[in-house]
């Protein structure tokens, strides 16, 4: 067996909400948007940067309140470009690790949590 890929589920409960956060505050792409009727709930795939992740509406998918964890590089600049944009819900910090990375974690507006990691070096 090969494995290709992991995609994290998260639960949303407003797919305007999330978009807001995912697609123009972090700036994720929706790569597709399904419902079984136009007045049912949303499962949509987005991705940006080499991280793609499946969001639902449907309550039995999963749980809210999941972390998903992401090894990054660039993390200084891309906070800068996220506290630029002026989110009015959230202003993340950076702080350093116990084990010498850098950390940024943000929480989308249903309680997930999104924790952006760079390694600063050797432990």
């Amino acid at each position: 067996m090969l494995i290709h890929s992991t995609i994290p589920i998260l639960r949303i409960f407003d797919e305007a909400r999330a978009l807001a956060f995912y697609r123009d505050w972090l700036g994720f792409t929706v790569d597709w948007v399904h419902r079984f009727e136009p007045t049912l709930p949303a499962y949509m795939q987005i991705s940006w940067a080499g991280c793609t992740l499946h969001l639902t509406e449907h309550h039995g998918d999963c749980c809210p309140g999941s972390t998903v964890f992401l090894r990054v590089s660039g993390l200084r600049e891309y906070h800068a470009e996220l506290l630029a944009k002026n989110y009015p819900h959230l202003r993340p910090g950076i702080e350093q690790t116990f084990h010498n990375s850098l950390c940024m974690e943000l929480i989308d507006p249903f309680g997930n949590r999104l924790r952006f990691d760079e390694t600063l070096g050797e432990t």
